[in-house]
């Protein structure tokens, strides 16, 4: 008997078309995810480390403010340098040409950070600590991204045995073979695990403290680096590479290689705030 196999639904990409103005499915999941951080970092606020430093509402939304800029600019920016640097040489127009899509994860994680770092100058607040309130929040976002790029039909898995129960078609990839979802391996992996782990752990009030009670920053965050790459290229193993740039070097995707780096980052970071209650 011939293993039947799952074909992906094909959605189409517009939630709603109001004639002149289409909303489109991929636009709702990022309204999600940036909701779903509001959400969370007012209930962070309230948390004994941040209700001491006198974070208010008002703090969150001007940080969401910078973040969805750090997201939109880094992401763009990302995608240009890491994946398609020569193309957007030849023809540098096309950087602004957002609405052809290509967006980078770690490309938006730089410029979240990069603009977190100027929100934390303003308001004279320690750059460590901005990103310990706002690591955990992000997790979810990233499930809503997921959840995008599936109904998109895009970022789809490498070839599975078709025995594989979930194992599914995806007639956007110009073929018939089955492959592994993996838009919903990292909705799993780097959305809803990763935030139940970074939740879970940033509530703990030792994290924000040394042993001698004094406070310490970067905890949270160095967590969310490190479990985020570790996830990510592990889910890896199971997306398609992209088609222009294949396999790097040791046949690890760019992804991936993208990935040792914040690892390692995220590391550093942990072992360094633990030693020195400066941090």
């Amino acid at each position: 008997m011939m293993p039947i196999m799952l074909i992906h639904p094909q959605f189409n990409p517009v939630a709603l078309d109001l004639g002149v103005v289409q909303i489109h499915w991929y636009g709702l999941t990022y309204l999600a995810a940036f909701g779903l951080f509001y959400w969370l970092a007012t209930r962070r606020i309230l948390l004994a480390p941040f209700a001491e430093g006198g974070w208010t509402t008002r703090d969150v939304e001007d940080l969401l403010f910078w973040g969805v800029l750090g997201v939109v600019v880094g992401g763009r920016l990302g995608y240009v340098v890491f994946y398609k640097p020569g193309d957007y040489i030849a023809h540098p127009l096309d950087i602004l040409a957002v609405w052809k899509g290509g967006m980078a994860f770690h490309g938006g994680l730089l410029g979240v950070a990069a603009a977190m770092a100027l929100f934390a100058r303003s308001r004279k607040r320690k750059f460590l600590e901005v990103m310990d309130l706002v690591a955990p929040c992000v997790p979810t976002g990233l499930a809503c991204g997921r959840i995008g790029n599936f109904i998109n039909g895009e970022l789809w898995g490498r070839e599975a045995d078709a025995s594989l129960p979930w194992a599914m078609v995806f007639p956007q990839s110009g073929t018939a073979i089955a492959r592994h979802p993996s838009q919903l391996y990292q909705f799993a992996l780097e959305g809803l695990m990763l935030f139940a782990l970074v939740w879970i752990y940033a509530r703990r009030p030792a994290v924000y403290q040394t042993a001698d009670g004094r406070r310490v920053w970067g905890r949270v965050a160095a967590a969310f680096a490190v479990g985020y790459g570790i996830f990510r290229f592990i889910a890896e193993y199971f997306r398609e590479p992209d088609a222009f740039l294949g396999l790097l070097s040791m046949g690890l995707s760019m992804g991936q290689w993208l990935c040792v780096p914040m690892v390692l980052i995220g590391a550093a970071v942990w072992v360094y705030v633990g030693r020195d209650s400066r941090a």
